[in-house]
């Protein structure tokens, strides 16, 4: 081989190893992409079936139900509710009329199987996209009126 083709097999490989290396980047962090959608948006249905994502807002008031370490309760944006299950200890400041978020799957049926629950830390504080479906939701009750 002349120096000229070795140099352009090294370099045509070396195209091919970082294209490879890229490929499995994307691939990794699209898998463990989440995303956050609000009530409003999955009872319209714009979240995914069957795949993670974040559904945050308030738990509503009177929803909550245990059964043993099961837990269903109604995530609402004040505009539309989304049913939620959840196994598992709950945080110590989840309580009804609270801001959570929840991250899970949606069922085929709209209910909500979630892996892991957050809530809020302190009274001043809601996780920002909650806050922030919560402020749309009322923007469009107000406009509904």
């Amino acid at each position: 081989m002349k120096p000229r083709h070795k140099r352009g097999a090294f370099i045509a490989g070396g195209l091919v190893a970082v294209s490879l290396a890229a490929y499995f980047v994307l691939n990794a962090f699209e898998s463990n992409l989440v995303f956050f959608f609000t009530p409003t948006q999955i009872v319209s249905g714009e979240a995914p079936k069957n795949r993670t994502f974040r559904v945050g807002g308030m738990v509503k008031e009177g929803s909550v139900k245990r059964n043993d370490l099961t837990v269903s309760f109604v995530v609402t944006d004040t505009a539309k509710d989304v049913p939620v299950s959840y196994t598992g200890i709950l945080p110590d400041l989840f309580r009804e009329g609270k801001g959570v978020v929840a991250q899970g799957k949606l069922g085929m049926d709209g209910h909500f199987t979630a892996s892991e629950v957050l809530a809020k830390h302190d009274e001043n504080y809601m996780p920002p996209e909650a806050q922030h479906a919560l402020d749309q939701a009322q923007k469009t009750i107000k406009t509904l009126k």
